[in-house]
């Protein structure tokens, strides 16, 4: 079975009734303790630091230098409220935070700037697409980053900053908020690699010996495009969106790599909608090819019944019990019939062999 984040979800919403910012933590719980790890950094030197500890949470930032904090768990919402009073965040965006079930979006609270986007795996063992919700807040030194669990698409971002690879080390955190974009949206790319090798397998199967099986892999791989179209089409609007504020977070030098985010979600989305030609197309071709073969054993069988039909007549006469019937004392009338039996069947399969029908 697919992961339990289904594409759409058509329930009351827990936040009814209550005041706008009450925190409630929304989908699954995935970890039971929540782990923070910051990276405090500059162009010479890194500092990390790692910390369980709910009592403090917070660590010393350093204007002078980029501080980045990972939180892996949001079901702990003191921690979430504790955090959010320290930064000053608005309680609306802890709300969106903790709640995972947010559409990727963007937004500019003018001292900070806040990103949705939704975080795709490729389980191998279990064979299923899951996902995650990660969250961003942008702050002129600081860089919050929020997930539902450990593990992510970001080791070869903590590598680069570890050996001072690249530009990362010299930037702020608005090069790290692109940097934290790019592994996630790099990784649809991982994913639709792994579908359209799914895709061309299936495209043989379908056309050498369809199954049920075979059904059932086409509405999995269209659930799951459905569902990565869902997560990628708001985010191509979300980076847009960042490419174009006017915000003074969002320096002039990182705003083409924004851009080359944008560029490659238009270009997953297009690669999105081939696929979903491509399965659309094997849909048909498999209800074509299931209506081949039931034809061709709707063929058979009515050849065969046409050909029984006179045979049945001719066995019918000769089985009435009609006492002065011309052929009943003739010595050679059972080899008679079966030779008129055969004539028939003969002379018929001729002529559907010369229609082509065999």
């Amino acid at each position: 079975m697919e992961h339990k984040n289904t594409l759409f979800k058509f329930k009351r919403s827990p936040h009814a009734r209550l005041p706008p910012g009450t925190l409630i933590h929304t989908g699954e719980r995935k970890i039971d303790q929540v782990q923070i790890s910051t990276r405090i950094y500059d162009k010479d030197t890194l500092a990390p630091f790692t910390s369980t500890d709910a009592l403090n949470p917070i660590p010393e930032t350093n204007p002078a230098k980029t501080t980045w904090i990972n939180i892996d768990g949001l079901h702990k919402l003191e921690l979430i409220k504790q955090i959010g009073e320290h930064f000053q965040i608005h309680p609306l965006i802890l709300e969106d935070i903790v709640n995972t079930e947010q559409r990727p979006k963007f937004e500019d609270l003018g001292d900070y700037l806040f990103i949705v986007l939704k975080m795709l795996y490729w389980n191998p063992h279990k064979n299923i697409l899951e996902t995650e919700q990660v969250s961003i807040l942008i702050m002129p030194h600081v860089l919050i980053s929020f997930q539902e669990r450990p593990g992510d698409v970001f080791d070869g971002i903590r590598e680069r900053l570890q050996g001072k690879k690249g530009r990362i080390r010299k930037s702020g955190t608005d090069y790290l908020a692109y940097a934290l974009m790019d592994a996630v949206v790099d990784n649809y790319f991982n994913i639709l690699e792994k579908l359209g090798d799914e895709i061309e397998s299936l495209e043989d199967e379908v056309m050498t010996a369809p199954s049920p099986n075979s059904l059932q892999t086409l509405h999995t791989i269209k659930r799951r495009l459905l569902y990565m179209k869902k997560a990628i089409w708001p985010l191509r609007e979300a980076v847009s969106q960042l490419e174009r504020a006017e915000s003074t977070l969002v320096h002039p030098p990182s705003r083409p790599y924004f851009r080359d985010i944008y560029d490659h979600a238009v270009q997953i989305i297009d690669m999105l909608e081939t696929m979903r030609d491509m399965n659309a197309g094997l849909f048909d071709m498999y209800m074509s090819s299931v209506s081949n073969r039931m034809n061709e054993v709707m063929k058979v069988l009515t050849i065969i019944a046409t050909i029984f039909i006179p045979i049945t007549f001719i066995a019918g006469i000769y089985g009435m019990n009609f006492e002065w019937m011309p052929e009943l004392k003739w010595k050679y009338a059972y080899f008679a019939v079966w030779g008129l039996i055969l004539l028939v069947t003969g002379g018929m399969l001729a002529f559907f062999k010369r229609k082509k029908w065999l």
